[in-house]
């Protein structure tokens, strides 16, 4: 352990915490938004939605920190954003007690089928520039949404963008803190600031009984199971191959499911591996040297525990920032990330259709049988390079 410890002093660093930071704050500013939308939904008191805040906050801090530094890797974990858009449809016709009933059963259902190796045998048929393409596809909309946060405020937009290039240009490593700082100093000169009542008061977990009914089974648990493997871990495990951290996904499956299982009965919906936000902390922004970068995976921890501690509060203070800032950073933060996955996925002319096509279906946002545009853009991608470098088979001359 101390060795430990002296191995994280000696390669923690202001670039890798900022990544985890931003990676935090884009995760706050944007899928806990749903979040509230569901507890309107469900009618919860106030003490209750902070509760769901602190479990979900407390165990991606726990699961992203021992993965992080028990394999050396940025592991990025975070609470299900599709799962909770289910929730937004289901309240306030199914109750708490059946919910937190349908995230055990999910939590126990993906933690047999990591444990097993499944999900690696999957990942293994997915080849690199699809992968790419599909991941390329989801960031594409954080790219788009730097431009269209103009329509709104565009000198704090425009002044991030060339502070950004700038930054890129003289000091590359601490570029997204620069941007950070100048996205702040705009928003407070401009008077951008929204106004928010913060009182720091520590969150307290509450305690929801678990109530097993079929409703919850069909309804959540088994869409929940499909959403998070497919639209959460799928693209998670793909981002860390194409950015050279070969891990199986073994260990990160079963470390979330336990951590899920643990905060279940606060509320906490299920946790799963991050894929967006990941993004941010895998790449050259959060360090030159890819074997320093799971320093961005502790420091993410270490902001959820903050943010779970301080629950209601926290995400407060979060709100202080106006959404074209926030949308302004991530669109920033992500560009290297899209640079690299589109580059990948166009690198060989054999496959580029089919990797187009992945990319285009994975950008659209469709919707089918349920599933979202993520599955539905690998999948398609998959069918689209079979079909497309299915070597014919050669005839054999006749003497």
């Amino acid at each position: 352990m101390p060795n430990a410890l002296q191995s994280i002093k000696n390669d923690w660093s202001v670039s890798a915490t900022v990544a985890g930071f931003l990676a935090v704050l884009i995760s706050y500013s944007g899928p806990l938004i749903i979040f509230f939308q569901a507890a309107q939904n469900a009618h919860v008191s106030n003490d209750m939605m902070v509760s769901w805040i602190w479990g979900i906050s407390i165990g991606a801090a726990v699961a992203g920190i021992y993965l992080s530094v028990k394999y050396k890797v940025p592991v990025i974990t975070a609470w299900s954003a599709p799962g909770t858009a289910l929730l937004v449809t289901l309240f306030p016709h199914i109750s708490l007690n059946e919910v937190v009933a349908a995230y055990i059963i999910a939590a126990v259902v993906i933690f047999l089928i990591g444990i097993t190796g499944y999900f690696d045998v999957l990942l293994k048929w997915i080849p690199q520039d699809i992968a790419a393409a599909m991941m390329a596809g989801i960031l594409f909309q954080f790219g788009l949404g730097l431009f269209k946060a103009t329509d709104t405020m565009p000198v704090i937009v425009f002044g991030m963008l060339l502070v950004f290039l700038l930054a890129k240009r003289f000091s590359p490593r601490y570029a997204m803190v620069w941007v950070l700082v100048a996205g702040v100093a705009l928003s407070l000169a401009g008077g951008k600031m929204n106004p928010v009542d913060v009182d720091f008061s520590l969150a307290i977990p509450q305690f929801i009984a678990p109530e097993w009914t079929w409703n919850s089974v069909f309804n959540l648990a088994i869409p929940l199971i499909l959403v998070s493997l497919s639209g959460q871990f799928l693209p998670g495990m793909a981002i860390m191959k194409i950015s050279g951290y070969d891990m199986p996904a073994k260990p990160i499956i079963s470390a979330t499911s336990v951590v899920s299982l643990a905060v279940a009965f606060v509320g906490g919906i299920t946790i799963v591996l991050a894929s967006i936000t990941a993004a941010l902390c895998m790449g050259k922004d959060a360090h030159e040297q890819a074997d320093k970068r799971y320093i961005a995976g502790i420091a993410n921890g270490i902001f959820y525990i903050i943010g779970g501690l301080f629950a209601g509060s926290i995400v407060m203070l979060f709100s202080l920032l106006p959404k074209e800032l926030v949308a302004a950073l991530a669109g920033l933060a992500l560009l290297g990330a899209i640079a690299t996955n589109v580059s990948m996925a166009m690198a060989n002319p054999e496959q580029r259709d089919a990797a187009l096509i992945t990319f285009l279906a994975s950008a659209s946002g469709m919707k089918f049988l349920g599933l979202n545009s993520v599955f539905w853009g690998i999948c398609i991608g998959i069918v689209a390079h079979l079909i497309l470098n299915k070597r014919p088979v050669k005839q054999v001359a006749k003497v």
